[in-house]
């Protein structure tokens, strides 16, 4: 499957895997297949990659890929490659990973359900609990598969997979370890301007409440070219999540690439968020 360079770089900078599913080799591909879920007929496609024999026992990380703006391109969205360069930092390390694609996007079946209704009311509460519900349903689904690591797992999302990692942090379920936030958001890059964001304040605000109920601790990377969501606002997101008393630990990371929103999956990135995602993770 051909896709223009642009949808490419697009699908590359929220999480997806613009390679079709025929040109991956079975280490490439890992394990495919619909994660059960009860509110997800046909249940959740999810890619799972295995450590390499001989890696250190790991944790199960559950990777939650990002949202474009444009509805045509949901559906060639897929989850990354288990040889690419943010998976393979983690099954290095021996960590089972999970990396599920939510309804209305790639092979999972269903509406899109994440919409956070414009800009006027931008509900990004509602939004980022839609992707929670289907994060926790993937969690819940691996825990339950022979020979998943034991305990609770680590939750890393970008983008829009960020935010409803941080929704999910609010719930506090019993499943969830910590999460990893790369650059999450909702609203961001309205009308494809960099730093566009629909009612910014309302981020914020949302991120408060979310953090006035999580007790899970949290990671928060973002770069500093983030076309998303820029430096300020992750501080004031942030810091909005820290004042409600929820658990936060903010690296602003340096400019990367043409643009940062991709620091998690850019070929190089985990030279630049390792280390902190490493101590993170002890």
């Amino acid at each position: 499957m051909k896709l223009p360079l642009a949808l490419t770089t697009l699908l590359l900078l929220l999480g997806g895997c613009a390679i079709a599913e025929s040109d991956l080799s079975a280490e490439q591909a890992g394990e495919t297949l619909h994660l059960p879920a009860d509110h997800v007929a046909g249940g959740l496609y999810t890619r799972i990659c295995a450590p390499p024999r001989g890696a250190p026992p790991g944790r199960l990380v559950l990777i939650n890929h990002g949202s474009p703006g444009d509805p045509a391109i949901r559906p060639a969205m897929r989850p990354a490659s288990c040889q690419s360069e943010a998976v393979r930092w983690f099954t290095a390390r021996g960590h089972l990973v999970a990396m599920p694609m939510r309804r209305g996007y790639g092979r999972t079946g269903g509406a899109w359900a994440e919409g956070f209704g414009g800009c006027t009311g931008a509900d990004y509460a509602r939004a980022g609990q839609e992707t929670a519900r289907d994060i926790l349903a993937a969690t819940r689904a691996m825990q339950a598969r022979p020979g998943t690591p034991s305990g609770p797992a680590v939750v890393v999302g970008q983008s829009a997979g960020g935010w409803g990692a941080l929704a999910l942090a609010a719930q506090n379920p019993p499943e969830l370890g910590l999460v990893v936030n790369m650059a999450g958001g909702r609203g961001g890059r309205q009308g494809d301007l960099p730093n566009n964001v629909c009612r910014p304040e309302n981020l914020v605000r949302t991120a408060g409440a979310f953090g006035a109920t999580a007790r899970v601790p949290t990671l928060w990377i973002y770069a500093a070219n983030d076309s998303f969501f820029a430096p300020d606002l992750a501080r004031d997101m942030a810091g909005t999540w820290r004042l409600a008393g929820g658990l936060v630990t903010l690296r602003q990371m340096p400019a990367f690439g043409r643009d940062g929103h991709g620091l998690f999956f850019g070929q190089g990135g985990s030279a630049i968020w390792g280390a902190a995602v490493e101590a993170f993770l002890r």
